[in-house]
Order: C-alpha cells, then sequence, then structure tokens
C-alpha cells in the first residue's frame, strides 16, 4: 500500500515535468496564471497525500484487527479444547455421590443409640466409639469437598475465560471488503458453534457440581454439629462421674430395646471404628510386622548360636526367649508398638491384649506352675469376657447383671489368690499387687453397677482386669527382653564391638532404668483410657505438642521436632541392626566367611544410605525449608574452610574406601610395616586388629595416604621364608633332599606353587640356604614355619648336619724375655 502511493506520486511529478518547457515558450503575460496553476497543483498533491496517508493507516489497522482476531480465536480454540479434555477427566461426580450416600449410611449407624434410640442415658463407650466414627466421616466428607471445590472453581475459570475471551473489542471490529467480511463471519459462525455446546456443558457441570456441593457442605456442617453435640456430653459426662445415670440393678427398667439389636449396633460400630483406623495407619501396621520379623530373625540366629555350643537348657531357665523365637518377638513387638497407635479403637486394643494373651500362655506351659497357669487363664477368661462386654455400647439390664456378674467373680479369683499365696513359685512377685489392686476395683465396679453408676461401675471393671493382664504382660515383656540382652551379652561380650556396631557392654544384662519408666507411663495411659474425664487431659497435652511455634521464619512445633528426632534415632539403630546381622558370622554362608562374597565390605555404603534416607525423610516431615538447609550448608563450608579440613578429608576417604574398595573388612593387611585384620571401616576412622591383640585405630585419610599391603586382595596369598646355614663340610644333596621331605610332608603348604630350597651364599661360618614356600591359608603362615624350623632341626640332629654358630679362630704373638718363639692362644 505504501509502495503504491509512491508510484503515484512519481508518475504525477514525471507529467509536471514533461509539462515545464511549453510553458516557458509562453509570453510574459501569461506569468501570473503560470503561478497560479503552480498553487493549484501544489495543494492537490497534499490532498493527495493525506488521502494516501489515511489509506495506508486504514489498511494497517486492519492488518492488525485481522491478526489480533486470528489470536483470540486461536486461544478460544485452545481454551474450547482444555475445557473439552477436563470435562472428560474431570472429578467423578458419581463415585462422589456414592461416596457421599455411604458418608450419610454410615452417619446412621454411628449416630444410633446417641442421637436416635438414645435410650435413658448416654455411655461413654458409644459417645467415644461415635465420636471416632463421626470424626473420620467429617474427614471424608471434608476431602470429597475441597475436592469439589475445586473442581467448581477450575469451571468457572473455564466459563470465564470463553467469556472474556468472546467479549474483546477487537474481536468485532468487522473489516470494509465484503469479500474479507465474509470469510470472517464463517469463521466466527464456526467458533461460535464449536463454543456453545462446551459453554452449555460447562454450565450443566457447574450446576450439577453446585448441588453436589450444597449436598456435601449440609453433610459437613451436620457432621460438625453432631461432633459439637457429642464432645458437649462427654464434658457433662466428665463432670458427673459419680452421678447416679439409672435406677438401682433391681429397680424399674426406664427404656427397653431388643438385645440383639444393641449388639447389632455394637459389631457395625466396632467394624466401621477398626476399618477406619486400618486404613489410616497401615503404614504402622505393615512397620509393626516387619520389626516382629527383625526380631525373630535375632531371635532364631541367637537361639542357633546356642543350640550349635551346646547352651541351651531343657528347662529354659533364663532362656525363656529362646523356647518360641517367633512367639517372643510377636509378644515383645505388639506390647511396645501398640503405644505408637494413637487414640485406638478399642476393638483393635482387644485384639492386640489377645495377641499378647495367647503367645504368653504358649510360653507358660510347662514352665510355670499348674497353679498359676490356672490363676492366669482364669485371668485372661475373665478380661476378655470383661472386654467383649465393654464392646457393648448402650446399657441394658441384661449387660447389668453380666458385668456385675464379671465383678464379683474377679473380686473372689483376686480375694482366693492373696489369701492362698504361695508367692515362692511366683517368678514376678509384683503381680500380686496388680490382682490385689483388680480386686478392689471390682469391689467397686460392683457397688457402682447395683446403685446405678453405669459408665463408673464399667470404667472400673475393665480397668480392673487390664491392670492385671496388662501389668503380666508388661512385666514378662521385660524379661524375655532382659533374657535376650543377658544371652547376647554372653555370646557376643567377646566380639568385636567395632565390626558388630553393637556394644553389648553398654547395653548391659538388662533393660535400662528409663525403660521401667515408660512401661510404667504406658499403663498408666491403657489404665486411664476407660474413664471419661481423661481424654479431656490428653488434649491439652496433645494441643501443646501440636500447635504451631515461630521462630524468625521458620513454623514448627514439638510434635515435628520429636518427630524429627525419632526418625533420625529410628534410622541410626536400623543402621546398626543391618550392620549387625550382616556381620554375625552366625548368619552368613561359609563362602561369605571365607571369600569375597559377603557384605562386610558393603556396610558403609549401607549405613550411609539408610542415614541419608533417614535424614532426608526426617527434613521432609519436620517440614523444614530447603533454603535452611542450603545456609546450614554453607556455614559448614565456612567452617570446613577454616577448620575442619582433617575431618572431612577422614569423611571423604572413608567413601573413597568404600567405592574403590583397596581394603574390605577382614582383609589382612601390612600398614607401614604394622600387620593385622581390618576390623571395620567407619566414616571417619578405621580399625585393624595387629597380632599383638591392640586394636588401631587409624584415620582414613592415613590409610589411603600410608604404605597399605593387602595380603588378601590377592586370593590370601603369601610366600614365607626360613634362613638356616650348614657347615662347610656338610654333605649339600643330602641335606637339600632333607630340607624338601619336610616341607612336602607338611599338607599345610602348597603344592601347586612348590617349596623352593636354594643355596644363597658362603657366610663367615657356614653356607646359607634360604627356604621359601607358599602355605594354603595365610593364617597358619607363621605356625608353619614355626614348625618348620623345629622340623629342620631335629632332622638335621638326626642326620649328624650342623648348624655352625658363629665363630672365629684369634692368633696372638707373645714373645717371651729369652726369645724363645712365639706364643699361640686359641679360640
Amino acid at each position: 500500500m505504501i509502495k503504491t502511493a509512491a508510484y503515484c506520486l512519481l508518475i504525477s511529478f514525471a507529467c509536471t515535468l514533461i509539462g515545464l518547457p511549453s510553458y516557458a515558450q509562453k509570453k510574459d503575460a501569461v506569468i501570473k496564471d503560470t503561478a497560479a496553476a503552480r498553487i493549484d497543483f501544489v495543494t492537490k498533491m497534499q490532498l493527495f497525500a493525506k488521502a494516501e496517508a489515511k489509506k495506508s493507516a486504514d489498511e494497517f489497522n486492519a492488518d492488525k484487527a485481522v491478526i489480533a482476531q486470528n489470536k483470540i480465536l486461536e486461544e478460544i480454540k485452545k481454551t474450547i479444547q482444555k475445557a473439552k479434555i477436563y470435562l472428560k477427566t474431570g472429578v467423578d461426580t458419581v463415585g462422589i455421590k456414592a461416596q457421599l450416600a455411604l458418608i450419610i449410611k454410615d452417619y446412621e449407624v454411628a449416630g444410633d443409640g446417641v442421637f436416635t434410640n438414645k435410650g435413658t442415658a448416654q455411655t461413654f463407650r458409644n459417645l467415644t466409639a461415635t465420636s471416632k466414627i463421626l470424626t473420620e466421616l467429617l474427614n471424608k466428607a471434608t476431602a470429597r469437598k475441597a475436592r469439589l471445590d475445586l473442581h467448581h472453581h477450575t469451571l468457572s475459570t473455564f466459563r470465564y475465560e470463553l467469556d472474556s475471551l468472546s467479549s474483546i473489542p477487537s474481536l468485532f471490529k468487522f473489516p470494509t471488503d465484503s469479500a474479507v467480511l465474509t470469510k470472517y463471519l464463517q469463521q466466527l459462525v464456526v467458533v461460535a458453534y464449536e463454543v456453545h455446546p462446551v459453554d452449555s456443558a460447562l454450565k450443566q457441570a457447574n450446576g450439577n457440581i453446585q448441588t453436589l456441593l450444597n449436598k456435601v457442605n449440609l453433610e459437613v456442617f451436620k457432621l460438625q454439629t453432631r461432633l459439637e453435640e457429642i464432645e458437649l456430653y462427654q464434658r457433662q459426662m466428665a463432670g458427673n462421674t459419680f452421678k447416679r445415670e439409672f435406677d438401682n440393678i433391681w429397680g424399674r427398667v426406664g427404656y427397653y430395646r431388643p438385645f440383639d439389636q444393641i449388639l447389632s449396633q455394637a459389631k457395625a460400630k466396632a467394624i466401621l471404628t477398626l476399618s477406619f483406623y486400618v486404613q489410616n495407619n497401615s503404614g504402622k501396621l505393615i512397620i509393626m510386622a516387619l520389626l516382629v520379623i527383625v526380631a525373630f530373625i535375632y531371635l532364631r540366629s541367637l537361639k542357633s548360636i546356642y543350640i550349635e555350643n551346646k547352651l541351651l537348657d531343657a528347662s529354659f531357665e533364663g532362656q525363656l526367649v529362646l523356647r518360641y523365637p517367633l512367639l517372643s518377638a510377636i509378644l515383645i513387638v505388639v506390647n511396645l508398638f501398640q503405644f505408637v497407635f494413637f487414640s485406638p479403637p478399642f476393638i483393635l486394643s482387644v485384639i492386640i491384649w489377645a495377641i499378647g494373651c495367647i503367645c504368653l500362655t504358649i510360653l507358660f506351659k510347662n514352665f510355670i506352675t499348674k497353679y498359676w497357669i490356672n490363676v492366669w487363664l482364669i485371668m485372661v477368661a475373665l478380661f476378655m469376657a470383661a472386654t467383649i462386654d465393654n464392646l457393648i455400647l448402650q446399657a441394658t439390664r441384661v449387660e447389668r447383671w453380666v458385668m456385675l456378674i464379671i465383678s464379683i467373680s474377679g473380686v473372689i479369683v483376686g480375694t482366693l489368690v492373696i489369701l492362698k499365696g504361695r508367692i515362692n513359685e511366683l517368678r514376678e512377685k509384683w503381680i500380686l499387687i496388680s490382682i490385689g489392686f483388680m480386686a478392689v476395683l471390682e469391689v467397686f465396679s460392683a457397688l457402682a453397677n447395683i446403685l446405678g453408676r453405669y459408665n463408673l461401675s464399667k470404667a472400673l471393671m475393665i480397668a480392673g482386669f487390664l491392670n492385671v493382664i496388662i501389668s503380666i504382660l508388661f512385666l514378662w515383656t521385660v524379661r524375655l527382653i532382659n533374657e535376650g540382652l543377658f544371652l547376647a551379652f554372653n555370646v557376643y561380650r567377646q566380639q568385636d564391638r567395632k565390626l558388630f556396631y553393637l556394644n553389648f557392654d553398654k547395653v548391659g544384662k538388662k533393660a535400662p532404668a528409663l525403660f521401667y519408666v515408660l512401661l510404667v507411663i504406658g499403663w498408666m495411659v491403657l489404665f486411664g483410657r476407660n474413664f471419661a474425664g481423661f481424654e479431656f487431659i490428653a488434649k491439652p497435652l496433645r494441643e501443646f505438642f501440636s500447635r504451631e511455634r515461630t521462630l524468625g521464619d521458620y513454623t514448627f512445633s514439638i510434635n515435628t521436632l520429636v518427630l524429627f528426632i525419632v526418625i533420625m534415632a529410628v534410622s541410626v539403630i536400623i543402621s546398626k541392626v543391618v550392620s549387625y546381622f550382616a556381620s554375625d558370622k552366625h548368619l552368613s554362608s561359609d563362602k561369605d566367611r571365607d571369600g569375597k562374597g559377603g557384605v562386610g565390605s558393603w556396610l558403609l555404603l549401607i549405613r550411609i544410605t539408610i542415614l541419608s534416607i533417614g535424614l532426608f525423610l526426617a527434613i521432609a516431615a519436620a517440614g523444614i525449608p530447603m533454603d535452611r538447609i542450603t545456609i546450614v550448608l554453607g556455614a559448614l563450608g565456612v567452617g570446613i574452610g577454616f577448620g575442619l579440613q582433617t575431618l572431612v578429608n577422614n569423611l571423604v576417604s572413608g567413601l573413597i574406601i568404600a567405592f574403590e574398595k583397596p581394603v574390605n573388612v577382614g582383609d589382612i593387611v601390612d600398614v607401614d610395616g604394622q600387620g593385622g585384620t581390618m576390623k571395620s571401616i567407619g566414616f571417619r576412622s578405621s580399625v585393624i586388629a595387629t597380632w599383638d591383640g591392640a586394636d588401631v585405630v587409624m584415620p582414613n585419610g592415613d590409610l589411603l595416604n600410608s604404605h597399605l599391603t593387602n595380603w588378601s586382595l590377592g586370593g590370601n596369598r603369601k610366600r614365607m621364608s626360613v634362613m638356616v646355614g650348614v657347615a662347610y663340610n656338610s654333605d649339600l644333596e643330602k641335606t637339600k633332599q632333607i630340607l624338601n621331605e619336610i616341607l612336602n610332608a607338611d599338607d599345610r603348604i602348597s603344592k601347586h606353587k612348590g617349596p623352593v630350597v636354594q643355596y644363597e651364599q658362603f657366610n663367615n661360618s657356614a653356607i646359607d640356604i634360604k627356604i621359601q614356600f607358599w602355605p594354603k591359608n595365610i593364617n597358619e603362615a607363621h605356625a608353619i614355619r614355626s614348625d618348620i624350623i623345629m622340623a629342620i632341626t631335629t632332622a638335621f640332629r638326626v642326620n649328624g648336619i650342623v648348624i655352625p654358630y658363629p665363630q672365629q679362630d684369634v692368633y696372638y704373638h707373645h714373645p717371651d724375655k729369652t726369645n724363645e718363639g712365639d706364643g699361640i692362644s686359641g679360640v
């Protein structure tokens, strides 16, 4: 367009130049007319230029509008495509509807006995079970609400983008050319045809989501309201612990509900609470199973050592932990790991206690006296009856009579056991205190039941029997742990601590006192869970530990700090346990012991890997920002530059040793003229056991920089030499024959590379003979040389071959006064 205007101007100017000569030939009279014509021409040219400039600008704006329109239409098409894909792969509303229906159904189950079919009074167990179920349902509903909110926001965003793109003014600047306008309108029709169904689908989907979201919001609000009601009930119950809830046990029945309905209600709620808790804590259950496997492998290996060394007592006195390693492992791990499950449902606790009781009963068989095993079985039976009764969530007159019978039975059994005594047969004397305490609690439970204090009676009843069973389980758990430590101490006290990374001298022969304190605290927690006021004591503690605190820009809680420490401690323990099992000769094969097939050389890498994973997991769990880690690393860099070069050198050298493996654990080495066995390769230093029995701790940097001779690297081969001298008058052929016979007769000397006997030199007093041989086992090299020397001495003595000692003849002259000659003095 700009070029066309320029051509027009050039043509007009050329025409003007052609006409100028004819004007020059005219007369002077027409000069004025010529000037006027020129003025008129300039005006025309200016008008023409303005018109062309406007025309060019209009065409430029039209081209610009076309580009903008094409871009907008392309954006609309991209948004339509994204919206179509999202509508196909978005939230599964059908699935959410089904889940919402399931939540409503579970809510109806949870509310039975609390919001519907209430009965005369609320029960603590029913409120607790219902609260756990509603809390889980609220979490599920909240998660669904969050997904629906996100989906609703995404759909609204798509509609907003389409509306905003469709309303851009540039889209409605139509071209002046009718042909171009027709094509553009056709393009708009196509885009509108594509937008309309997508926009309708977005609108419909948004409406459906909004309807579903309203239902979910209603359920969330209802669940929150019900949880607040339950918390109010629990507070009232905690404040009215000793107040009457029902009439006396022989009084009239205020509310009647069929007992089978109450059992069905209790079963449904128990299944719900257990399934929800297992789903949320499946990782912990897997860890517990892995710990059982590790403990079983350890105890089984310990038992095999005692069987191999014929140390196992047939009566298992002091060795009960080795009787059934699997049952001992389950008992120990399950009893201790139950404290990892925070606020578990009562049915899960019952399962854990039942497993412990079964394991301990089998271990008790033929180990304790018949009288005490009968007492134990009666206690377990009463305890299981009490726990089953505690699973019933709504009070009935039938249940109250059953509770009374169980409580009175506990009082009778406890009293008889205390009166009968037989303490001398009891292996754990503290059990009598628990039994006496149980009898007292059951007396109060029976009285509270008779007088209509149902919740108090039930709490005292289950607490009494739980007190005995948990005490026995914990006491025997500690006993088994002490036995395991003591037995391991006896076996491994002479072993290398650095190699096994487990120092039984420091662990000791029994569990530390802190362990007993923690078990007592655990007993108090399990005991207190049965009372309504316990939750209001524990809740402030949980809030204290979970409350977020700010230090500078970093936000943390005590829970996250404890979690960080626990993860790192577990990582360290796991690395030590792995090193222990990898180094235990009783767990390794013959190939691992004799050859290079073992994992001893990989221990450092294994430990570094475990600790690194533990560190990253601890950082992630604690929520420590990576920029803080960068600052710490920067500070470490400064520290390394100023004063930690040696430490870092040793650490890096340890990594080099781990990867390049110039030396492995168990190798026979010589370092700077000092020989021994490589016992361990640590992060910073390595330990070499010298032949003198000393342990030399050598930094890894010095180990790499020193002259290291590794005899094991070449296949555990080392040539030994013996020097011997014979007299000059000896028969050399016979001497050589005798020496070869001695060497060939020793089976410990390799015949593949046969021994060599060669005469070295003529010495001052003897002819030196050098004897060289290759031992089959490098560990026997010095013993073989000693035996060879003894055999040579004996053989030479029998065959009359002399091994001369250094000798020198001195002659001196001592003339007398009479010059009678020289005096001679010998030797």
